[in-house]
């Protein structure tokens, strides 16, 4: 057994405790990340990778705190776009991308033009509806069956993996360290932590930051209070599409499809409560191809590629789990981004450094207090 000591030490190697780690090692904490696996090996690696910010206002028209976290990873997603590769030389590809959302019946065109406004709200995001010819104007191949869509201009994409591979080369050359381990409990002295105990060791350190995506949960038997997360599957389909590229990624009902710089068309997803398996299946398979065809009818030949499933974690009120936790001083969770891991996850690791070096965030975050759930 070895045991070493950090001042911070970050449970998961997943989007959310690298960006912690990074901003951590930025301001000069000397952090260990415990990964059980590999960095970026589930949902982070295997994510669409969509950046598209959206968010709720109060009646005041100010931005309610999930969509100033989501403003806020979008910002960092844009600096990082340069930043990284000078950092790292790995090409995230992150790329601006309009979207066509398309409305195939007069409900979803009430509900389409009601989003517009909203998204005008968004800084940086412009959008308008189109008649069905002006979206087919702009993409052919869409569905005929479409009776318009919303064109909206604002939204990007990254390569999840890469991303992830670039922010964990800059933490490490920041002075971040990443050990292979799985933590099964935390210790504490006074209502403190003073350190993770792994099935290979123990690390001491009287802050502790559990960011293991749905895995999470696990720590509810180490806390005594309930972390309720739990995994929501999604699958993607990669294909080699007849044609020319698409310009413009199509949305509907929150399915999507785009072509990604592989060159390949990126399609899905699913939305499944399947525990913790992380197998692709062939009915998640033929429900993807059933919502692409309907978006885009001429797509029926093409040819799969590789098909990828990830467990995002996500909570029971859907909302994320941000904060401290209550009668253990130094232990904070970071988790519950659902299927917008990789836009929220900067801001998260952001914030979760801010609460340990500052002892504040800007961004009001107590309705994500994990103390809820112990209510």
């Amino acid at each position: 057994m070895t045991s070493s000591v950090s001042d911070v030490v970050i449970v998961g190697g997943g989007i959310v405790g690298i960006a912690t780690a990074y901003f951590l090692a930025k301001s000069g904490v000397k952090c260990t990340v415990i990964e059980r696996d590999a960095v970026g090996s589930h949902a982070s690696g295997f994510a669409y990778g969509g950046l598209s910010p959206t968010g709720d206002s109060d009646a005041s028209g100010n931005l309610l705190p999930d969509a100033r976290v989501s403003n806020e990873g979008m910002r960092l997603h844009r600096e990082f776009a340069t930043s990284l590769q000078a950092e790292t030389g790995i090409n995230t590809e992150f790329r601006e991308r309009p979207t066509l959302s398309l409305a195939f019946t007069e409900q979803e065109v009430r509900t389409a033009k009601a989003h517009v406004s909203k998204l005008g709200q968004i800084e940086g995001w412009t959008a308008r509806w189109l008649h069905a010819a002006d979206a087919r104007a702009i993409e052919p191949r869409i569905s005929d069956e479409a009776l318009g869509a919303i064109y909206s201009e604002g939204g990007a994409d990254v390569e999840p993996y890469r991303f992830v591979l670039a922010l964990l080369g800059a933490a490490e050359n920041l002075g971040a360290t990443i050990r292979h381990g799985e933590v099964t409990g935390l210790k504490r002295e006074s209502g403190r932590v003073t350190g993770v105990v792994l099935n290979n060791g123990e690390v001491s350190s009287d802050c502790v930051v559990l960011a293991a995506g749905p895995w999470t949960g696990d720590a509810s038997s180490w806390l005594n209070i309930p972390i309720n997360v739990s995994p929501l599957k999604g699958q993607i389909l990669r294909l080699r599409a007849p044609g020319m590229p698409f310009r413009v990624s199509i949305g509907w009902d929150g399915n999507y499809a785009t072509t990604k710089p592989d060159g390949l068309l990126w399609t899905g997803t699913t939305e499944e409560e399947a525990g913790f398996d992380e197998n692709p299946t062939p009915e998640a398979r033929d429900q993807i191809m059933t919502s692409l065809l309907k978006m885009i009818p001429s797509l029926e030949d093409a040819q799969l590629v590789q098909q990828t499933a990830c467990l995002r974690p996500l909570a029971d009120d859907g909302q994320l789990v941000l904060g401290g936790v209550p009668d253990w001083d130094g232990v904070y969770v970071a988790t519950g981004t659902g299927r917008k891991g990789i836009l929220l996850g900067p801001a998260m690791g952001l914030i979760t450094s801010d609460l340990i070096t500052k002892g504040a965030t800007d961004i009001p975050i107590e309705q994500f207090s994990p103390s809820r759930f112990a209510r």
